[in-house]
């Protein structure tokens, strides 16, 4: 049945079919979403904007998108069809964060995200993550559960005012998180968002997604990590060059990791001593997970507890939800914080979700065996 709370869109067909379902359930509250401020860029990008001034820059992303992912370019043509928008505005919708770019100013945190491959249910694979942005995005959350003609697999996707892809797990066993990190030229391209749902469509495990993403003009910085049964590396990114660090456990917050890049960071010190707490944080809680595998556990069905070797669903979310990990509502749209949690079991096909501040809300799931 359809989780109560979080708006969920079955999509099925065609490019444009499925862009056309997700555009016309989601119209009124897109149209709502690019009415304040449009999308509220211009309050949080550091000189206003207008649609008309961007339509140069929505023109070059378009051409980068068409050119490298033609099929998630005519899903971006039904969304707009779908929602009664134009092309420049769907288009919009899916590079807003770059239009927004980056400054260095202070902030108390971003995303944290961490995978393993024995630290889930029943000591099966796990990708977690917070997701932190601002602009006050809690709102805009949707789960999109899509079948693209000639894919030969779902995805899941979780999705924040239109966009076509955020992070998600296929039906494949490829589960796919990320991280914000800044550093290097922003510039037209396919945004990391996109290059997610375009893993998800087409990679069947950790190996042919990062060759996939290695072909790909990504527009902007990022790490991304990726997990399946059997791996679990990060991805990062910058001047569309990749470096990738791999284990059987992975964490990562908002600084760059790979001895390569760490001299390149732009991350902020204010920013950057958040990043360190939540990446010992996130680490520590997972030696917590495999020390307590050690012991006695006990499956059960809702992953409330993890079996011998992993780690149920609520326990990682009570992770998810400690002070340092969970970056709080300071009522200020411009700073990040904590607008969802995310724990997806790559190995089950499941993607459980909460959304708000996960130390108040409740876990919906979502999985790619059935009807969700």
């Amino acid at each position: 049945m359809t989780a109560p709370g979080i708006p969920f869109i079955r999509a099925a067909g065609e490019p444009f079919e499925v862009g056309y379902q997700h555009g016309r359930s989601r119209a009124r509250a897109l149209h709502a979403f690019l009415d304040d401020d449009l999308a509220r860029i211009n309050r949080l990008a550091p000189a206003p904007v207008s649609l008309e001034s961007l339509r140069p820059v929505l023109d070059a992303y378009g051409a980068q998108i068409a050119a490298a992912t033609p099929r998630l370019s005519e899903e971006i043509d039904g969304l707009a069809a779908g929602a009664g928008i134009s092309r420049d505005l769907a288009v919009l919708l899916q590079v807003r964060r770059e239009i927004i770019g980056y400054q260095r100013v202070p902030t108390r945190g971003d995303c944290t995200t961490y995978a393993s491959l024995s630290a889930g249910l029943d000591g099966g694979p796990v990708l977690a993550q917070t997701v932190d942005l601002n602009g006050n995005l809690d709102d805009q959350i949707a789960v999109l559960d899509v079948e693209l003609s000639g894919s030969g697999r779902r995805a899941l996707v979780l999705s924040f005012g239109g966009l076509l892809g955020y992070l998600g797990v296929n039906s494949d066993g490829l589960a796919i998180g990320l991280n914000l990190v800044l550093g290097g030229e922003w510039r037209p391209g396919v945004p990391p968002y996109l290059a997610i749902r375009h893993l998800l469509d087409n990679a069947s495990c950790v190996t042919d997604a990062v060759q996939i993403l290695g072909r790909l003009p990504l527009a902007s910085s990022r790490s991304l990590t990726l997990c399946d049964p059997d791996k679990a590396v990060s991805v990062e990114i910058l001047d569309n060059e990749l470096r990738i660090i791999e284990g059987t456990e992975i964490v990562h917050t908002n600084h760059f990791l790979h001895p390569d890049f760490t001299s390149l960071d732009q991350l902020n010190i204010f920013a950057r001593n958040s990043s360190l707490l939540r990446l010992k944080a996130g680490a520590e809680g997972l030696a917590g997970f495999a020390q307590a595998s050690r012991g006695n556990g006990r499956a059960g069905d809702t992953g409330d507890t993890g079996g011998a070797g992993g780690a149920g669903v609520e326990e990682h979310f009570a992770l998810l939800s400690q002070p340092t990990i969970c970056v709080a509502d300071m009522g200020d749209i411009r700073r990040e914080r904590t607008v969802a949690a995310v724990v997806m079991l790559p190995g089950r096909g499941e993607l459980h979700v909460r959304p708000g501040d996960p130390s108040v809300s409740s876990t919906q799931t979502f999985q790619l065996d059935g009807e969700s």
